[in-house]
């Protein structure tokens, strides 16, 4: 079996985790420390209470090490973890608005970890085999069945619900009354 051949599940996977990535990236573009843990202003003056970059980058940044978990590769996983992120942005935890800056790390520090973690994901799933991918998912429930395999479960991972966060943060962007990311 030729490398390419063994490896084509990963060639599948790493440019769509590369397009979430960029856009990521480019979501940034304009935001300032002081708008980036904030609920934007609605129309009416309230806040409106919705995923802000800081939750949302920070939230991305907690799953860099279950890619590396689930592709069998706990040596990153333990450099990826980020234990201080994850009771203010694990799944299901609120997105409060942080007027003082006293809530979650400032933007520097979160967007690091996401960026660094999701390049070294990048840098790494292509190393990874097809008989990796091709492994049954090891989480239980709803995650199981809707990503049966290791493959479905990265692909999501690494794209589909990075971006579905990111169109969080396009939506931000335009309350916040800043122009298009791209």
């Amino acid at each position: 079996m030729s490398t390419s051949t063994h490896r084509s599940i990963s060639a599948a996977i790493v440019p769509s985790g590369r397009t979430s990535h960029f856009y990521g990236v480019s979501m940034l573009n304009g935001v300032t420390p002081a708008q980036f843990a904030r609920h934007a202003p609605g129309p009416d003056g309230k806040r409106v209470v919705s995923n802000h970059p800081a939750w949302v980058y920070g939230h991305l940044a907690c799953y860099n090490a279950r890619i590396m978990e689930l592709v069998e590769r706990p040596e990153d996983a333990r450099k990826l973890a980020l234990p201080s992120f994850m009771e203010l942005f694990k799944n299901g935890t609120e997105c409060k608005d942080d007027a003082a800056g006293t809530i979650y790390p400032g933007m520097d520090e979160i967007v690091q970890a996401w960026q660094k973690g999701h390049e070294h994901v990048l840098a790494v799933l292509p190393e990874v085999g097809n008989e990796v991918f091709e492994k049954p998912n090891p989480a239980e429930g709803r995650f199981k069945e809707m990503f049966p395999t290791v493959g479905s479960a990265v692909a999501f991972l690494i794209s589909g619900h990075p971006m579905s966060h990111i169109g969080q943060v396009s939506a931000w962007r335009r309350m916040f009354g800043l122009p298009s990311a791209m």
